[in-house]
């Protein structure tokens, strides 16, 4: 195993989470990078609860959903190969100023009730031009801090705070859509997200961070290393897995006859997965990146599988709390497994593929637990959800090999902290 590797499969202290933290050339960007990842998971629910206030249907609502789903996978690729080419500032602001124009464009189609293809093709626009300064966020650590714990410890900071940032969004967005205006969740998280990538963007670290020059390589990009593909195929297992279970929760709410504590129930396995990735980063496990990706997708699969036992939602509440301990670990490995498989220079971009690879499992996998949950109750979800994430895993297994660093890929150049 290469010294790079090894690296990036050490241990982390709290110490590293101190050094990484404080870094001078880190905390403007880290304070925007927060600013704008904040309404992350609180812009599409608010757009969908909004939808649905105004056309009274939630088959429209879910199709504008989709549609931004869509958008988002495919602009975290783009966006992410022009922020590793041209440096994040100018993809970055462009972006943000694409985006106000879509927010504008898609509440005006809401307000005056437009066609459904309009509403879609406009949801998706406003999913492409989210600015994906988690990406920018993600590469730029390796940019101000060497191989090793600090630089590790700010690969699981970004995944922490991403996963409280999914816990607050849908909490918040419930409560806006009650405003006397029912898109004012959908306006504020754009405002926020509009102005934390423009901070970002601007920060002095960013702006130091200029255009590649030589190659830039293969077509695939990112995704001409096969260790890359194999990370795609993990992130994939997770967002299919999620995505059957973010159905068949709230399911097994309504059939309780508690529809309204769905939401909260979700919300329980984020509060564990948050708590456990702070202690798992301390000393992950396994070692090796190559069997941490699939032994952790495969661990979460069976933990899933207990979803399914409980007759109470006490029990699925426990059940909940135990599943979501791997989130954030896996979440925090895909990062952390970058620095080991993506090529030279293809950083942001291959942050990009791993969230439209997670982005693509759950919008498959929403709609089939969805017949799942109709045709044989929650419980067979769950056992679906299962059997899926424990399959990926062992194709991941199975390309263990693949997860290794590149030939000839240079140290990244550090920013002066």
């Amino acid at each position: 195993m290469s010294q790079s590797a090894s690296n990036h499969e050490s241990r982390t202290s709290l110490a590293d989470y101190r050094t990484a933290l404080t870094t001078r050339a880190a905390r403007r960007p880290a304070v925007a990078s927060v600013l704008a990842r904040l309404p992350i998971a609180m812009i599409g629910i608010s757009a969908l609860l909004y939808v649905q206030r105004e056309t009274g249907s939630f088959a429209i609502a879910g199709l504008v959903s989709a549609g931004s789903l869509v958008g988002v996978s495919v602009g975290a690729v783009v966006q992410g190969r022009l922020i590793d080419r041209f440096g994040p500032t100018r993809p970055l602001l462009t972006v943000a100023l694409l985006l106000t124009m879509a927010m504008t464009a898609l509440v005006t189609a809401i307000e005056s009730h437009a066609a459904t293809p309009v509403l879609v093709a406009l949801g998706a626009v406003t999913g492409l031009t989210e600015p994906m300064v988690g990406s920018a966020s993600r590469a730029l650590w390796g940019r101000l801090l060497p191989p090793g714990g600090a630089r590790n410890a700010a690969f699981s900071y970004e995944a922490i705070s991403m996963e409280v940032f999914f816990i607050l969004g849908p909490g918040v967005a419930g409560l806006l859509v009650m405003a006397p205006w029912a898109g004012t969740g959908l306006v504020l998280g754009v405002v926020l997200q509009c102005t934390g990538a423009v901070l970002f963007a601007l920060s002095p670290a960013v702006r130091a961070w200029g255009p590649s020059s030589g190659s830039h390589g293969s077509l695939l990009g990112a995704l001409a290393s096969p260790g890359m593909r194999t990370l795609a195929l993990a992130a994939l297992g997770f967002g299919v897995v999620i995505g059957f279970v973010e159905v068949a929760v709230p399911a097994s709410a309504t059939e309780a006859g508690q529809a309204s504590v769905g939401g909260l129930l979700l919300s329980v396995w984020s509060l564990s997965s948050v708590a456990f990735g702070v202690a798992y980063s301390l000393r992950p496990w396994p070692r090796r990146m190559g069997l941490r990706l699939p032994v952790l997708l495969g661990g979460f699969g069976a933990l899933v599988a207990l979803l399914a036992w409980p007759s109470s939602l006490w029990g699925l509440a426990l059940m909940m709390l135990l599943a979501g301990a791997l989130i954030t670990p896996q979440s925090t490995a895909h990062s952390a497994a970058i620095e080991v498989v993506a090529p030279a220079g293809t950083a942001a971009e291959a942050f990009g593929w791993v969230l439209t690879a997670v982005t693509l499992g759950l919008a498959m996998d929403q709609s089939v637990s969805g017949y799942v949950v109709e045709h044989a109750g929650p419980g067979a979800a769950f056992l679906a959800a299962s059997v899926a994430g424990v399959v990926l895993a062992l194709v991941v297994w199975l390309l263990r090999g693949t997860v290794r660093t590149p030939q000839s890929a240079p140290v990244p150049e550090l920013v002066n902290a």
